[in-house]
């Protein structure tokens, strides 16, 4: 199966669009507290670390994309066979908002309290969205109320 760049990025926002809502607080801090060295693995490893079935919705040589759900939520599941893919298509991506937790050639993407959950278990470094596609987000870091 061949993708485009710009099919890749335009299929992971409406995936995003799908999964984030309206969510912030303090729902997932504790596990924020507590962060594990980066998991590393396929898409079925880093799905069966966080306890979830992986519903394939992209199976390509340069990305594998899934929609998971578990106790923590549901959220979108990506690995990429190169760095500069995985960059680009975050770059692509977080014009929409959202709330991305990423590893080496790895993304999740969903709720902030999901998200936040998730690193507890995979590690990774939290990133976050146009703060502009993600009202009550951002923690109006900008003081731009949306």
């Amino acid at each position: 199966m061949k993708l485009t760049r710009g099919g890749l990025v335009a299929a992971g926002a409406v995936a995003m669009l799908v999964l984030t809502g309206c969510g912030s607080g303090d729902d997932g801090k504790q596990a924020a507290d507590a962060v594990p060295k980066t998991a590393t693995g396929s898409l079925e490893q880093l799905a069966s670390e966080v306890k979830c079935k992986p519903n394939i919705q992209i199976d390509a040589d340069t990305i594998r994309q899934a929609i998971c759900k578990n106790t923590q939520g549901k959220f979108i599941l990506a690995t990429f066979s190169t760095d500069r893919g995985q960059r680009e298509w975050l770059n692509g991506a977080k014009d929409y908002g959202g709330y991305y937790l990423t590893g080496r050639k790895w993304v999740a993407v969903g709720e902030e309290k999901t998200v936040t959950a998730l690193r507890g278990t995979l590690g990774g470094t939290m990133e976050e969205g146009s703060a502009h596609m993600n009202p009550g987000g951002s923690h109006n870091k900008s003081g731009h109320n949306g």
